[in-house]
């Protein structure tokens, strides 16, 4: 909306100037894909998923499209705080190493250039990944089994060509929901047509060879409905909580994720719409976002809500053209401020819900799902009018008079004792998606449910931000919360969710 990206100036440690060094690395690796017009990428993967990606139509197809690492990250269950800035360094030269190889691989003009950076890379990932294990043994934790064996590598072929689309039960990620807050099993492939093939008209103005491409979309009317919810039982929490924050309107962007990457300027590679809190970069402590401003209408909300912009494919450059986390991180376009937000809390199907505890952190859905696989992949895209058909890996094309809605339905349970963990997720869960219940050992907590709202043209020409190497795939789409309600108004929400009202 020609609006140049707000952020905060802050002293930066010397921790945060390595991570600056490793931002700037990886950006070199997105540009790697310009430079042959492939759609290749490189990242973490967690389980060596299917990276779904396709050779551009000019530049060479070596059969290779991606490097994939094992992701040391996902794995760091437990690290000593005692441990934790030297592991979020070393987690930083990792990705650098991978950018540095990935922009080697892209260069290559045959098969054997482009092995022969595999082995290079597992020498400098080993001492890294070790370095990893004893910085935890030595403050009294224990390295997650097999970390040492995590350094090798491979490249992967583009083995999705042809794939067809997943059919229900079968993508392996969290539940979609719909707007009442209720988890529901996944539906996103159930009597869906076969997306687009070649000879189809690309989104306009596509993001240079690296995504979205049309088989990334798909017309909802094609689309079953495919949402259920948990029946709710007798003592269910049945209320509603929703707080207004607006849409953005004021502007505030930037690159950073204080939750995954804390520290580190640019740490998520594409910009972020912000909404409540408007101290947040990625150097906010709990005592600046305590203190900060909100754009919330009840002043008690100091949350922080924010998730990666859309932008329309439309050839026309926003002002970050040149900037971190844009046009530098190969996000391009227009970036869309919401028709609408909705913010809202829910209940439980099962039984009451407590209060969350102040700055507990959640991350939904996960931003590199095309190299890491589905496993926590949470996106949900549909079309006013027809949200109760939820894509999980396709953008939905709309038919006129309707909206496009991504809706990120976040973990409803708590370990009772942890506001984060050292891979973000393993301090909340979700609740079972047939019976709604939380895992043992887990307490249910107000769910929040962000529905966001986008007027753009009907057809593909839009997309999310992303990584550079995760080629702006729906399936990348995720949503960022810190809880900052004030201890009045959390308990005024857990009462009204607990009392079946609702409230705002």
């Amino acid at each position: 909306m020609g609006r140049t990206p707000r952020r905060t100036s802050r002293k930066r440690s010397k921790l945060a100037g390595r991570a600056i060094a490793a931002s700037a690395a990886l950006i070199l690796g997105g540009g790697g894909m310009v430079a042959v017009n492939v759609y290749a990428n490189a990242g973490e993967s967690s389980d060596s998923p299917s990276a779904g990606t396709q050779a551009g139509e000019q530049g060479g197809n070596l059969g290779l499209a991606t490097i994939s690492c094992p992701d040391v990250g996902t794995q760091l269950s437990d690290v000593p705080d005692g441990a934790r800035e030297d592991v979020d360094r070393r987690l930083a030269e990792l990705d650098t190493q991978i950018t540095a190889a990935y922009e080697k691989f892209s260069d290559a003009r045959n098969t054997e250039q482009a092995k022969a950076v595999l082995e290079p890379l597992e020498e400098q990932r080993r001492p890294t990944i070790e370095g990893i294990g004893s910085s935890i043994d030595q403050a009294g934790g224990q390295p997650p089994q097999g970390i040492d064996g995590m350094a090798p590598c491979t490249m992967r072929a583009d083995d999705s060509a042809g794939q067809q689309p997943p059919q229900d039960g079968d993508n392996g990620g969290q539940p979609p929901q719909d707007g009442d807050g209720q988890e529901q099993p996944p539906g996103d492939g159930d009597g869906q047509e076969q997306p687009p093939g070649d000879g189809q008209q690309q989104p306009p103005g596509q993001q240079n060879g690296n995504g979205p491409e049309a088989s990334d979309f798909v017309d909802i009317q094609s689309v079953q409905p495919n949402v259920n919810r948990p029946g709710k039982q007798r003592g269910a929490s049945r209320g509603t909580f929703t707080t207004k924050c607006g849409t953005n309107e004021n502007g505030k962007f930037n690159p950073d994720n204080v939750i995954a990457a804390p520290g580190v300027s640019n740490g998520a590679h594409h910009m972020h719409d912000y909404v409540g809190n408007q101290a947040t970069d990625a150097f906010s402590s709990d005592e600046d976002l305590a203190n900060g401003d909100t754009t919330c209408r009840n002043q008690g909300d100091k949350s922080t809500y924010y998730w990666p912009v859309l932008r329309l494919q439309n050839g026309e450059d926003e002002n970050d053209v040149g900037a971190d986390g844009g046009g530098k991180d190969q996000n391009v376009g227009k970036i869309q401020t919401p028709s609408s937000v909705t913010l809202k809390f829910a209940g439980n199907p099962t039984g009451k819900v407590v209060a969350m505890p102040r700055f507990l952190r959640i991350i939904t859905g996960d931003a590199k799902s095309l190299t890491n696989g589905d496993a926590n992949a949470n996106a949900s895209w549909s079309c006013t009018g027809f949200e109760d058909r939820q894509l999980k890996d396709k953008y939905p094309i709309c038919p006129e008079g309707s909206q496009v809605v991504r809706t990120f339905n976040f973990q409803s349970c708590w370990d009772g004792q942890n506001t984060d963990s050292a891979n973000h997720r393993t301090h909340v869960a979700f609740a079972d998606e047939r019976s709604g219940a939380c895992p043992q050992g887990f307490k249910a907590i107000p769910q929040l449910v962000q529905r966001i709202v986008y007027d753009v043209p009907p057809g593909p020409g839009f997309a999310v931000d992303s990584f550079p190497e995760q080629l702006h795939k729906p399936i990348t789409d995720h949503g960022d919360f810190i809880n900052v309600f004030d201890e009045k108004l959390m308990n005024r929400m857990t009462k009204c969710i607990n009392a079946n009202k609702r409230c705002n």
